[in-house]
Order: C-alpha cells, then sequence, then structure tokens
C-alpha cells in the first residue's frame, strides 16, 4: 500500500449531498410511504437493506480491487467480507435447529478471507454461494415468525437472532465503507 498521497482522490456519486453514497432519489434502499409494520416486518426490512449496502459497496469494482487487502497485516477484503457473510449465514442456519451442523464452506479459521482472491471464478463463486446461504436461513427462520421463540439447544430466541445478524451486516457495512475508499476514493454515508 502506497502513502496517502498516493490514494484516490475522495469522490462520490451523489449531486446532492457530497457526503453520500448515492443521491436519496437514486437509492435503492429507500422507498416511498410508510416504512414496515410491525417488529418482525422492520427487523426483515434493516437486514434487507444492509444486505443491499454490502452489494454496493462492491459494485463496480474488478476482481483485484474486491480482492485488495485494507492495511497489513489484516486480510480484509471486500471480498473477504462477502465470502466471511456466506460463513456466517451457514452458521446461523446450525442454530435454527438440531440438525447436524453444516460444515464451513471455505474450509479452516479465516478461510474465508485468506481464500479471497483476485479471480473472476472466486468473486462469482462469492456472491453466488452469499445468495443461496442468505437464502436458506431466510426459508429456515420463516417457519418461526414468533421472535420470542427459542430455537435448537442453545435456546437462541429468533428475536435475538435476528437483531444479532443486522448488527453483522451493519458493522461490515462500515468496513465496506472504509474498505472501498480505500479502493478508489468512493465515500460512504
Amino acid at each position: 500500500m502506497g502513502r496517502m498521497s498516493d490514494q484516490s482522490a475522495r469522490w462520490t456519486q451523489s449531486t446532492v449531498y457530497t457526503d453520500m453514497w448515492v443521491d436519496p432519489d437514486d437509492d435503492p434502499r429507500d422507498s416511498e410511504g410508510d416504512g414496515p409494520e410491525g417488529e418482525l416486518a422492520t427487523l426483515l426490512d434493516f437486514l434487507s437493506g444492509y444486505r443491499l449496502t454490502l452489494r454496493m459497496k462492491c459494485e463496480g469494482l474488478d476482481p483485484e480491487q474486491l480482492a485488495r487487502r485494507s492495511v497489513p497485516p489484516s486480510t480484509m477484503s471486500l471480498l473477504g467480507l462477502v465470502r466471511h457473510l456466506v460463513e456466517v449465514e451457514r452458521d446461523w442456519n446450525n442454530w435454527i435447529d438440531d440438525s447436524d451442523p453444516l460444515p464451513k464452506l471455505y474450509g479452516k479459521r479465516d478461510a474465508d478471507f485468506h481464500g479471497a482472491v483476485a479471480e473472476q471464478a472466486v468473486v462469482d463463486a462469492a456472491f453466488a454461494d452469499l445468495e443461496r446461504e442468505q437464502a436458506a436461513t431466510d426459508a429456515a427462520l420463516a417457519e418461526h415468525p414468533d421472535l420470542g421463540e427459542r430455537l435448537a439447544k442453545d435456546g437462541i430466541a429468533v428475536r435475538e437472532l435476528m437483531v444479532h445478524r443486522i448488527e453483522e451486516y451493519a458493522r461490515h457495512c462500515g468496513h465496506a465503507d472504509l474498505l472501498r475508499e480505500c479502493v478508489d476514493g468512493r465515500v460512504g454515508q
């Protein structure tokens, strides 16, 4: 990684607010009208928004940019975050029922980040894996609409699992803001 002067200039696509990722009228996360009705709908709406935010932070980048590590010795990259969230979704699915746990998809600890290499096939697989694992966890949780229900042997409440999912995506979207800015100077919001 080069000196600060070697970094890309900060920029934004927004023409209305220069500290925003995109103009409010063009933001697919914003919808008109009333917000969701009820606690479960609200939680699902926030989760959906953070999932979309992560995808937006990765849009328009090539495999090298997606796999670019942040600051040595960190192994964190945008592609690594996507692969990490694949493993996290898989793990949450293990919390939902008492079936045999699903094995890690990418291997041992931190393999999600270490295996985030600048190859189009790895990028394509990561996004396909994320979509599949999100859908599997969503489907499993849809069978448990009572937020107070306790699941599996650990007895985690559905509400706690939903909030934890939102927290995980929110935290990593913050990382994605900084990672994207390091890659090409595009600011988060």
